[in-house]
């Protein structure tokens, strides 16, 4: 598990602990906290001394007024650590008493104000929602405000912003500064996300199997690395502005074939019921007249933040949710002729989805998962179902013995690339992947991103890439989207829309992310002023449409913004 590790820190310090999954980073912060599962690992030699006392030493009850109010963590899977059956506020008012001596409105103003610090869109009501209610950078957000809300003087971030957005991620980097400044809050901050590192780490260690593999101040780790693990990390990095100067057209392409995929005025909305007669009192605007196409082998990169309407296009366009417009896949309409038109549309249409592990029924083995759509189509059986499914595995790096085992026998990487197989078992002309890659370690992401091009340039596939990182989505697309509050409001070539953006919410998307390269760390980060807009509004009234104008070539520009 964890051997031989010894470390310090210091007030008003972050010590950043870098390494991909299994490296040993989170069971060092759980050692920390005493949160050990305890059949499984338990803290076998050492100690954690903090002010003075082992932490491995004392009383449960003394750990736990500790815990949460002098150490308080940020954990990586907002979902598994936040209640189910209590609201958010219910649970940030259970945090506050813990350690608070304080009245119950006194807890709600803080619970509201730690709400607000961390830009969550109408705080108030967010305090009444329950966990499932919220999208993952939501829960997150909740998270660290629970995390924050006494003050501690150990603060362990455990993945803080590996759901959250860049323009979220950067309010957090510089909440967490804030704290640093204003109480001398002490961060340690695991991640594999190196931009994160260079821009907040005082000082690094990078682990690798259980143990410290490079440790130093956060420029000279950058600059001179002397591990060659820890070279390989920095390399994977996926660095924005990387394709500078590059053309991105597709290949294979050409203007004779016929688009894969148009879409012109898709329009998606949910009502929100309430009152004593439960009537609909408002409604969700997730997505308002977005026209867009692919073309035969071209991959269109969707980026914007979370609930800007990204995903909710990828579920429409399977016929996932309710929606109105017009949808054609390969020149035939969508949402019109009975179950075995829609059945037929299915196979030009795949999706990749952004957990593999929730995507995979556990209780299938993979070779049957992948297998599956083959059999609902009527496509193969018997001996010619298992060498398809064979061919699929070795299609995307895995061994064609895998098959026998189930989902939980795998690494995250190893999942998606199961998941790509099914996608690609009906021969799909689209495939729509909605966060693929951002659940995985950087080396293992770019192992992906490679195969995903690979497949695209062997099979002439085009890719609806929906994303929120802006490098991983200027590396892997050929024509950008940019969204937000459910519209488009920047559109163009790769080289358009990265090399020379106009519009004021793209500038500012790609000026929040994080430069892995601590040289150009940011003193301050620009953070947005004024109330997060939403797209709940009351029934009757509308959203105003954006206009756009040509700035050369089909680089399209919204008129101000959605709203």
């Amino acid at each position: 598990m964890v051997s031989d590790l010894s470390f310090d820190l210091r007030r008003g310090e972050t010590l950043c602990i870098a390494g991909e999954s299994g490296s040993g980073k989170s069971i060092t912060a759980l050692s920390i906290m005493g949160l050990l599962p305890e059949r499984m690992a338990r803290v076998s030699g050492g100690e954690v001394l903090f002010q003075g006392r082992d932490l491995t030493k004392i009383r449960e009850d003394e750990l736990r007024r500790i815990r949460g109010g002098d150490i308080a963590m940020i954990f990586q899977e907002p979902m598994t650590s936040l209640n189910p059956v209590l609201t958010v506020g219910r649970q940030l008012r259970e945090a506050i008493f813990a350690h608070q001596d304080v009245s119950r409105s006194k807890a709600e103003k803080i619970a509201l104000a730690m709400l607000e610090s961390v830009r969550l869109s109408e705080p108030r009501r967010r305090l009444r929602q329950y966990p499932h209610e919220l999208s993952g950078g939501m829960r997150q957000r909740v998270m660290i405000a629970m995390a924050l809300a006494c003050n501690p003087k150990i603060l362990i971030a455990d993945e803080p912003t590996t759901a959250l957005d860049v323009t979220i991620q950067a309010q957090i980097l510089q909440l967490i500064r804030d704290l640093q400044r204003d109480f001398g809050t002490a961060v340690i901050m695991i991640t594999h996300d190196m931009g994160v590192v260079a821009e907040m780490a005082d000082r690094v260690i990078v682990m690798n199997n259980g143990r410290i593999v490079e440790r130093g101040e956060v420029a000279d780790v950058f600059e001179r690395p002397s591990d060659p693990y820890t070279r390989r990390l920095l390399d994977a990095v996926p660095k924005l502005g990387a394709m500078t100067g590059l053309d991105s057209a597709p290949k294979g392409g050409s203007e004779a074939q016929p688009r894969v995929l148009e879409v012109e005025d898709l329009v998606v909305r949910f009502d929100l019921r309430g009152g004593l007669l439960n009537r609909v009192t408002s409604r969700v605007h997730a997505v308002e007249g977005v026209s867009l196409h692919l073309e035969p082998g071209e991959t269109l990169g969707l980026v914007g933040e979370s609930g800007c309407g990204k995903s909710t296009i990828g579920k429409a366009l399977l016929n996932l949710v309710p929606w109105e417009g017009s949808i054609r896949v390969a020149g035939q309409h969508a949402g019109v002729g009975g179950a075995a038109m829609q059945k037929r549309l299915r196979r030009d249409m795949q999706m990749i989805f952004q957990d593999p592990y929730a995507s995979l029924d556990p209780r299938m083995t993979v070779g049957d998962i992948v297998g599956e759509p083959l059999i609902i189509h009527g496509l193969a059986k018997g001996q010619d179902l298992k060498d398809r499914v064979a061919s699929l595995f070795e299609r995307v790096g895995l061994p064609a013995e895998a098959m026998i085992r189930h989902p939980h026998e795998f690494s995250g990487g190893q999942r998606q690339r199961i998941c790509i197989a099914r996608a690609l078992a009906l021969s799909p002309k689209v495939i729509i992947a909605d966060e693929s890659v951002s659940a995985l370690d950087v080396s293992v992401q770019a192992r992906v991103l490679d195969l995903l091009q690979e497949l695209q340039e062997d099979l002439g596939l085009s890719y609806l890439f929906i994303s929120h990182d802006m490098a991983v989505v200027e590396q892997i697309s050929h024509r950008i989207a940019v969204m937000y509050l459910g519209q488009i409001v920047e559109t163009g070539t790769r080289r358009q829309v990265f090399e020379n953006p106009q519009h004021e919410y793209t500038q500012r998307l790609l000026k929040a992310v994080p430069i892995p390269d601590p040289k150009k760390r940011r003193a301050v980060f620009d953070v947005p002023a004024g109330e997060i807009p939403s797209p709940v509004l009351p029934l009757g009234q509308a959203v105003s449409r954006v206009r756009y104008t040509d700035v050369g070539e089909r680089h399209l520009v919204a008129d101000g913004l959605p709203g």
